[in-house]
């Protein structure tokens, strides 16, 4: 990018636009901190109820590959940036060859693809866990017998848990890849987990790079639930590994924007990669309370050129993951989750999404916990975790 993307008013009396492909909670929370900073928005989102579509100045309601959607949001807009990984491509492509896009097409096609993303992951120098892809019948029946347990994977659009399905035996492989209609896979080895973690770095358009510190991450049904931050969540050699592990896999790419890679810690203390999101992370949410810089400002910086200055964590963190089952009693009936008895406790902050329909298992919003102490953070995290009916931790 030649030029910086100052926000405010410019000069000649006109205000920067940001743009974002997709209207998800991401987004919402990229266009508030972009709004913060004094930019415009516009959302590219085909659903007229999108959270970030309802919050930004412009809403853009047309499919992701809309050729007069996608020419209104580089009309409006000065740069680019995409709030999930499943954003087609070719239009990230479209809009690169005429405005600044972070993340680029070739990145996100590399995270849309679990076989691309594993080869670049084994080109970057970062363990993977053994596995096989799978495409072909030949494929299959070429499967070793060293790697099962596992778990079998769609190459693409699997997020969330969804596209998985463990398989014991070549059998069991067989059934599941014909459930999976035969889509391209990958099988990978079930290891022995200890925990799971992520990191998230910010990389600009002249290669300046920061992180935050690693994030301790518990995992329900394949949805992240719980995340922990703070000083001594990890040892001391897995935090260097995975913070240089994430720092070479987005320098592999020449990656522009806020990357999160999440590793499977072993019960040996190594470390693996699991996989990559080409954006801000779930788990990344804690740090619009506990920090000075959020992950979505740094994504705003990333976008625009704006300088970046390495993030510092104010607070010890725990961060609740809130689905809409909270939305639900036991027997399915709908209830108002005890805001105001959570509320009351010291050290909360509640962020919704906007989402006008609670779903079983739908993001509805997160919980963020900051205190002077990991033990203070801990004990409200678990209070405020009873009052809504999260399963402790």
């Amino acid at each position: 990018m030649s030029a910086v993307i100052l926000p405010g008013t410019t000069a000649t009396g006109q205000q920067s636009t940001l743009g974002v492909m997709g209207g998800g909670q991401l987004g919402r929370m990229f266009v508030q901190a972009a709004q913060s900073m004094g930019y415009f928005t516009a959302v590219l989102d085909p659903d007229p109820a999108s959270p970030a579509g309802l919050v930004s100045h412009f809403h853009i309601q047309t499919d992701y590959l809309d050729e007069q959607g996608l020419a209104q949001l580089m009309q409006r807009c000065a740069a680019i940036t995409t709030e999930f990984e499943n954003v087609p491509a070719p239009a990230l492509f479209t809009l690169g060859a005429h405005r600044p896009v972070a993340p680029g097409a070739d990145a996100v096609a590399i995270a849309q693809d679990r076989i691309q993303e594993k080869a670049h992951f084994e080109r970057c120098g970062v363990p993977v866990a053994p596995y096989a892809v799978i495409e072909t019948a030949a494929d299959l029946a070429g499967v070793g017998a060293d790697l099962f347990p596992g778990i079998l994977k769609t190459a693409r659009l699997g997020y969330d848990g969804k596209g998985q399905i463990r398989v014991g035996s070549r059998a069991e492989l067989a059934a599941a890849w014909d459930s999976l209609k035969n889509v391209a896979c990958v099988l990978e080895k079930m290891l022995p987990l200890a925990a799971e973690c992520s990191v998230i770095v910010a990389r600009g358009w002249n290669g300046e790079m920061v992180h935050f510190p690693p994030q301790l991450n518990l995992h329900r049904a394949g949805i992240l639930a719980v995340t922990q931050v703070f000083e001594g969540n990890m040892p001391v050699p897995s935090v260097e590994r995975s913070i240089s592990a994430t720092r070479s896999i987005a320098e592999g790419m020449q990656y522009v924007g806020v990357l999160c890679v999440e590793f499977f810690v072993l019960a040996d203390g190594s470390l693996v990669v699991n996989e990559m999101a080409p954006r801000p992370h779930n788990s990344g949410h804690y740090t619009l309370d506990a920090c000075d810089v959020s992950q979505f400002e740094l994504q705003v910086r990333t976008l625009t050129g704006l300088p970046l200055v390495p993030p510092r964590q104010h607070s010890p963190a725990i961060m609740l993951n809130l689905l809409g089952d909270l939305w639900f009693d036991a027997a399915g009936k709908p209830v108002t989750p005890a805001w105001s008895e959570v509320l009351a406790l010291p050290g909360t902050h509640l962020h919704l999404y906007g989402k006008l329909q609670a779903r079983q298992g739908r993001k509805m919003g997160h919980l963020n916990i900051t205190g002077a102490s990991v033990e203070e953070v801990r004990a409200t995290a678990l209070r405020a975790a009873g009052l809504l009916g999260i399963a402790a931790f």
